[in-house]
């Protein structure tokens, strides 16, 4: 008789569920996301308990989008043999993954509202919703953009809507973000793009291409930083400057057409727009 492998005790079993949570979340997006909005809120005049409340209806809402996320891919990650997933090396179901993320979206409607009162409110339940619309239909399709668009365009909404007295956000605002969110959403997709091809993902990185899709996302990042730049209340001559380095770098590595050096610039690009949009925070509210 062969022997039996020690049954693992409640604590080891209640640590791996614990990993499986932490790296379903997709930790790297979602504390990025969750620091932006945080600092936005800080950067645009929110008081200590707004800027709390805000951070954890942006951390909740995001755990609820890793979550759901991996639980509805768990079969795909299972048939492509993907073992850095939770759900394939047995760290965590997808049945356990969705529960923990319809708990975290009930905990993120509440906190969104608290946060940023009926209109802010709003506007933040509807960009996890439509992130929740990406994992579980649009995904796999051309239409993967979408999302990503409506999302991050209502994230100034949330932040601005909360202040005392609730404001609107500046259109230019609004826009540079949507047109960063679906530059952002096409560099996160290059590095999988081979993955997603063979278990015919789909999604529109795919459909494009790794050279079209790397090219557009810095069209798009440079099109938001240019925005950025525009409202920033920096000097001209510094405008000038940024704009001219931003273009030059981006043209040059267009040229060489190097799918490692899109991507790289993509994600430059990407920080580069953050960071210029949380320096012009104290104007993004009309």
């Amino acid at each position: 008789m062969t022997a039996q492998p020690p049954a693992k005790s409640t604590t080891g079993r209640l640590m791996e569920i614990s990993r499986g949570l932490a790296l379903a979340c997709h930790p790297g997006p979602a504390a990025v996301v969750t620091v932006v909005i945080t600092l936005l809120s800080i950067v645009a005049g929110r008081a200590a308990l707004g800027v709390a409340l805000t951070f954890l209806a942006a951390l909740v809402g995001q755990l609820s989008v890793g979550w759901s996320n991996d639980a509805r891919d768990a079969q795909r990650d299972l048939a492509a043999r993907r073992t850095e997933k939770p759900t394939v090396s047995g760290l965590i179901s997808a049945r356990l993954l969705w529960r923990c993320a319809f708990i975290a979206l009930a905990s993120c409607v509440l906190l969104s509202y608290l946060a940023a009162g009926r209109i802010g409110g709003t506007a933040h339940v509807i960009a996890v919703a439509s992130a929740w619309v990406y994992n579980l239909a649009l995904k796999t399709s051309i239409w993967s953009w979408v999302p990503y668009a409506l999302s991050f365009g209502l994230v100034p909404a949330f932040v601005t809507y909360g202040l005392t007295p609730p404001q609107a956000p500046t259109l230019w605002v609004s826009a540079a973000s949507m047109v960063l969110g679906v530059g952002a959403h096409l560099a996160n997709g290059l590095p999988d793009i081979d993955t997603d091809q063979e278990i015919g993902a789909g999604g529109l990185v795919v459909a494009l291409g790794r050279r079209r899709a790397g090219a557009l996302a810095i069209v798009l990042l440079v099109g938001a930083i240019s925005l950025v730049i525009g409202h920033s209340g920096f000097v001209q001559a510094l405008q000038l400057v940024l704009v001219i380095v931003v273009m030059g770098a981006s043209a040059a590595v267009l040229i060489s057409g190097s799918p490692r050096a899109l991507f790289r610039l993509a994600l430059v690009l990407a920080v580069l727009a953050v960071l210029l949009l949380v320096t012009s925070a104290q104007s993004i509210s009309g």
